[in-house]
């Protein structure tokens, strides 16, 4: 079975990084608390350069946070639009973005795990969240052409933590009200490990393109996993 998936599709080889990301600018990750987290995004009317550039800044933030996925409102736009680079339970990475995500209704029931989980926007904690073992979710492409993904296990998990975020709710959201406080310090506590070692990776990440740039390094090797 093929090690890499992109936009649903096997991949004989792939970068360690979506090539998407040496285009974009970093952004700022928005935070637990802003109004554009918790309301439901906009659907993606127009399909263009301005929404390409949007997504090549998103994968770029997302591998500078160290993240599995990104949706538009954590990065403080309102539209229906998420890009991931997560592996399955099975190792199998995926890569990939969706605009107007919609997940498909279950026909059969689903086996709940209930595994930690986090996000960029709240950084530093992780919680044990109960989420469904499979997912598939219906949308498009940047060129609005349609896509459907599917994932299982870790992936699953990524899919639907991101499509709550575009229909305006974080995994916070899923906690009770004591789980939710034990989460928000754990933020509190590790927020500024977590901003630190971003900047960090961030500086790490445009040393090694600028150096693959001039000649120096050879540019990245294809990756099968990440």
């Amino acid at each position: 079975m093929p090690r890499v998936f992109v936009q649903g599709r096997p991949a004989d080889h792939y970068p360690r990084h979506a090539p998407e990301a040496r285009r974009g600018a970093v952004r700022r990750i928005t935070e637990a608390g802003e109004e554009v987290l918790h309301k439901p995004c906009r659907d993606v009317t127009e399909f263009g350069p301005d929404l390409a550039a949007l997504i090549d800044d998103m994968f770029l933030t997302l591998y500078v946070a160290e993240g599995a996925g990104l949706a538009a409102n954590q990065v403080g736009v309102d539209l229906r639009l998420f890009v991931y680079d997560c592996p399955d339970d099975d190792g199998i990475r995926y890569v990939g973005h969706i605009v107007n995500p919609v997940l498909e209704t279950p026909t059969h029931g689903r086996r709940l795990l209930d595994e930690g989980e986090g996000c960029l926007s709240v950084p530093g904690a992780v919680m044990a969240v109960p989420r469904p073992d499979r997912a598939v979710v219906h949308g498009q492409d940047k060129d609005g052409r349609p896509v459907v993904i599917e994932g299982t296990g870790y992936f699953a998990r990524c899919l639907l933590h991101e499509t709550d975020h575009t229909n305006g709710y974080i995994y916070l959201d899923r906690l009770s009200k004591r789980e939710k406080k034990d989460a928000l310090r754990q933020m509190a506590a590790r927020r500024d490990e977590v901003f630190a070692r971003r900047t960090a990776t961030a500086e790490e990440l445009s040393r090694a393109w600028e150096r693959a740039r001039e000649g120096l390094t050879p540019s990245e090797p294809p990756c099968s996993g990440r």
